[in-house]
């Protein structure tokens, strides 16, 4: 059963599950579209604000969710829903995942440079800070995941190399690499 989105205030909310799906996470407020069992709010991520107080969170998870919306507005409402310190988990594809192009709901794909547009302190921001009006503090994690079942088990070893920096991660990404070993996925963790 869904609960109504007025009831959640001040301190009611520290762990925020966006776009959850069927991965619902205990001790965790549920967010989703689509009234699945387990959801806790209904919400279209497409639609901000976000029904939720300022600074109420101090975790929050878009897994699987950015590439499905309008990312820079949904990224705006986190920072908005963190407190200071506080940490958004995100996974996304890769944009060299033969996924992007499966999902026909898939609208953006992701590099590890796409985030230093939205924190302090990097080249990016550095040149057009002015792009956005909202900035987290730091970047804690950034890796890059490649399948490695099957016959793509070779891909364990440049997993290593590859996330070993996050230089090594952009000569990857703008060298023939990226392309003979394709990646799966994007972990990074923005820190407010």
């Amino acid at each position: 059963m869904c609960f109504e989105s007025d009831n959640l205030r001040g301190d009611a909310v520290k762990k925020l599950n966006l776009g959850c799906g069927n991965r619902i996470r205990k001790g965790w407020v549920n967010v989703d579209i689509a009234p699945l069992l387990g959801v806790d709010v209904l919400h279209d991520l497409n639609q901000v604000p976000f029904p939720f107080e300022t600074a109420s969170c101090d975790e929050i998870i878009c897994e699987d969710v950015l590439e499905h919306v309008n990312y820079i507005a949904a990224l705006r409402e986190c920072h908005r829903l963190l407190v200071d310190g506080g940490t958004l988990h995100i996974e996304v594809p890769h944009f060299t995942s033969s996924n992007n192009f499966v999902d026909p709901t898939h609208l953006r794909q992701f590099s590890v440079k796409t985030f230093n547009f939205f924190c302090k302190g990097t080249a990016e921001t550095d040149s057009r800070g002015y792009y956005f009006d909202f900035a987290f503090s730091h970047i804690r994690r950034r890796e890059i995941q490649f399948h490695k079942a099957g016959i793509f088990a070779f891909n364990w070893p440049i997993s290593v190399v590859v996330n070993a920096s996050y230089r090594f991660q952009t000569l990857y990404e703008a060298t023939g690499l990226s392309r003979l070993f394709p990646a799966e996925t994007l972990y990074v963790d923005l820190v407010k």
